[in-house]
């Protein structure tokens, strides 16, 4: 797997043998993710700050895309969200699907069959193992690969695709260590190609909306925004199947927030990160680890069932604060453990106003009624954005209210115009920074975590 380490500068030697040992004890018997959480416990190669760039290296930051008439696409993990996303791409005018990889044969050939359903060729089919994709990067027929395999694999795939000379996405999160972080940074500064997050809820419809009205002032200055991921999935992380396979394991290894992109990348967006803001540091806690425990207790009555060896250390509710540059902050949530309904605050508070989501609401100075919460709805006419407005109705048929969709459509736009594209190696890598940040803060009593800056300087154009 990944040669992935984590700086742990001021962690105490007990701490990093602590962690080491949970690691080593929670997956003996899964050796596929060892590497990446054994060596997050370890001081890594990397400062928190901005290590020296490679000989050489020159910035991503607004390269475009070369013009492609007709988008060439491969896909590497075709179980659950990689058939999704699959779909959302053959809906997209200008693109082939050339190849599909899964090390579970009958998954790859189930999308095969809807990449042929959709009158194209057959793809070719990489199923020999799990490092298949290492064959599939090699194509000549190529320009854009996405990865949507379990989290251990994306760093993987994505360094491979890079060294093979093509633009790369990945589901979230980007990366799970630091090292890994800046590891994708420097490979896609020295092949100069793209390597990204498929970041679907930038594309919702209110976090379009709301970008748009906070950068034309209808809010005023933006002083704090609100972010998470709170969705309760012990259904999910308890299956004997799909990411039941995979995903509860990471509640064994890090007492961290374990998926901070969701609710962080639209509000990065509201506050301009990386064009003249960045984030600075973080500090972070967690709750007791009680939901997991409690659902196994409640759902898995076989003693002799091997999630009864499971430890979960992830704490249920875990809150972060980011401060950025320009003196901004971000609240910033993680739960997956207990009954409620489904957020992700989705907030932002101005000089002038203020939204917040779930439900959807907005208060603006001087509005009629007073200082009363408002529908968003009297604002759509004049602020919703242009790709809703035109694909909103196709949209609404795809995945997650239809925010799928208007992602894939804008990627293969973006490579089909030669278009900058509008989340690149830095906005990703940062996004995903407060996995191991989180956890570093945490088991530091929550002490103040700085952020590496990935763009080396550059967020200040």
């Amino acid at each position: 797997m990944s040669n992935a380490s984590d700086d742990r500068a001021g962690l105490s030697r007990r701490d990093m043998l602590k962690s080491a040992a949970l690691a080593g004890a929670a997956l003996g018997a899964s050796g596929a993710l060892y590497p990446a959480v054994a060596e997050s416990v370890t001081a890594g190669s990397h400062s928190d700050l901005a290590p020296p760039a490679p000989a050489g290296a020159k910035t991503m930051k607004g390269v475009p895309f070369e013009r492609h008439e007709t988008v060439r696409i491969a896909i590497v993990g075709t179980g659950l969200r990689g058939r999704s996303v699959l779909h959302d791409f053959l809906g997209c005018p200008g693109v082939t699907i050339t190849a599909l990889c899964d090390n579970v044969p009958e998954k790859a050939q189930r999308a095969a069959k809807m990449v042929t359903d959709a009158g194209q060729a057959a793809p070719a089919l990489y199923t020999d193992g799990d490092r298949a994709f290492e064959q599939l990067v090699q194509r000549d027929d190529i320009d854009f690969i996405h990865t949507a395999t379990p989290w251990e694999w994306h760093v993987p795939v994505m360094l491979a695709a890079l060294k093979a000379g093509k633009h790369v996405s990945s589901e979230c999160p980007f990366g799970m260590t630091l090292k890994e972080l800046w590891d994708l940074v420097d490979a896609s500064e020295k092949y100069r190609r793209h390597c990204l997050q498929l970041e679907n809820c930038n594309y919702g419809y209110n976090e379009m909306l709301v970008n748009r009205m906070v950068h034309a002032g209808i809010f005023g200055e933006p002083l704090h925004g609100a972010a998470a991921y709170l969705h309760d999935l012990r259904g999910i992380v308890f299956e004997d199947r799909d990411e039941g396979l995979w995903r509860r394991r990471w509640h064994t290894t890090n007492n961290a927030n374990l998926y901070p992109t969701h609710g962080l990348g639209p509000v990065a967006w509201y506050l301009d990160i990386h064009k003249g803001d960045k984030f600075e540091y973080m500090v972070s806690m967690s709750t007791e680890e009680r939901g997991l425990t409690l659902y196994r207790e409640e759902t898995v009555k076989d003693k002799s069932n091997p999630k009864w060896q499971e430890k979960y250390v992830t704490g249920d509710l875990n809150s972060s604060l980011i401060k950025t540059a320009r003196g901004r902050t971000i609240l910033l949530q993680h739960d997956v453990s207990n009954p409620r309904p489904y957020s992700r605050l989705n907030a932002l508070q101005g000089t002038k106003g203020v939204f917040e989501d779930y439900p959807a609401r907005i208060y603006v100075e001087g509005q009629a009624g007073g200082e009363r919460w408002g529908s968003i709805d009297t604002w759509k006419a004049k602020f919703e954005d242009p790709l809703w407005t035109q694909l909103g109705q196709a949209a609404r048929n795809s995945g997650h209210g239809g925010m799928d969709y208007i992602m894939a459509w804008r990627t293969v736009q973006c490579l089909r115009e030669g278009l900058v594209p509008d989340i690149d190696v830095y906005d990703s890598a940062a996004w995903s920074a407060p996995f191991p940040l989180s956890e570093i803060s945490v088991a530091k009593g929550s002490a103040p975590v700085k952020f590496p800056d990935f763009t080396r300087g550059n967020w200040k154009a």
